[in-house]
């Protein structure tokens, strides 16, 4: 079912997520969020990756929690990916880490600090009619026009070649991990090698930077062993 709105949020920010959802339906505007919109049999990754397709708009509710969080992580790469407006609502005053500032350098953020919050969900809940064409009908609680805070000013570092013992790091190691990878996380593989490898030092730290997308031990390991197992000369 396509939503207007995808919120994405980390487990510890949970409660103002959903008080932030209550507020925007109250008003018209119908929102994608799980797990309350994942059916019971759906596979969790591809309907969140599904939902993100069908949205126009992703809030992010970002904090220190979500900063942290490799799942919100992919969830923005993929909204970037099928070009989705993003507005981080921003509950506490932290920036973003350099794993999210490639993605975000160039956005507009709303803060939503300090408490209490019913001010901010108004002024996004009138930002986002305003934005939709939904019809205004019994507005928010009554707040000014939505003050948006300027882009943070942090620019993606450049593409660099790999030095790996000397030499680059081929196309064929780039797309053995990026396989290994997509065997945990889909297609979003392929976006997070490509920015990692920008910033890698050769092919065992891109497979170590990579491994940490991953959220188990298990896993990681799984994926460490996976990609350097056939490649000896790592």
């Amino acid at each position: 079912m396509t939503r207007e709105v995808f919120i994405s949020y980390s487990q510890p920010d949970r409660d103002c997520a959903f008080e932030l959802v209550a507020q925007l339906e109250g008003q018209g505007i119908p929102c994608w969020i799980a797990p309350r919109d994942i059916a019971p049999s759906a596979d969790w990754a591809e309907a969140i990756m599904d939902a993100i397709s069908a949205a126009r708009t992703m809030i992010l509710v970002f904090s220190n929690s979500s900063n942290l969080s490799p799942q919100v992580r992919r969830e923005v790469e993929r909204a970037v990916h099928k070009q989705l407006s993003i507005l981080p609502f921003r509950i506490e005053d932290v920036l973003p880490s350099k794993s999210l500032e490639f993605f975000l350098s160039a956005q507009h953020w709303m803060d939503a600090f300090p408490p209490p919050r019913a001010p901010h969900y108004a002024r996004l809940c009138g930002y986002l009619k305003a934005l939709s064409g939904v019809p205004t009908g019994a507005p928010c609680a009554a707040s000014p026009a939505v003050a948006v805070a300027p882009a943070v000013a942090v620019a993606p570092a450049p593409a660099a070649p790999l030095p790996a013992g000397g030499a680059l790091v081929d196309a064929a190691d780039l797309q053995h991990i990026e396989r290994q990878l997509a065997g945990y996380i889909g297609p979003l593989a392929k976006h997070l090698v490509k920015s990692a490898a920008s910033r890698a030092a050769g092919v065992g730290d891109l497979i170590d930077r990579l491994a940490t997308e991953l959220e188990s031990d298990s896993e990681r390991r799984e994926f460490i062993q996976r990609c350097r197992a056939p490649r000896a000369r790592l």
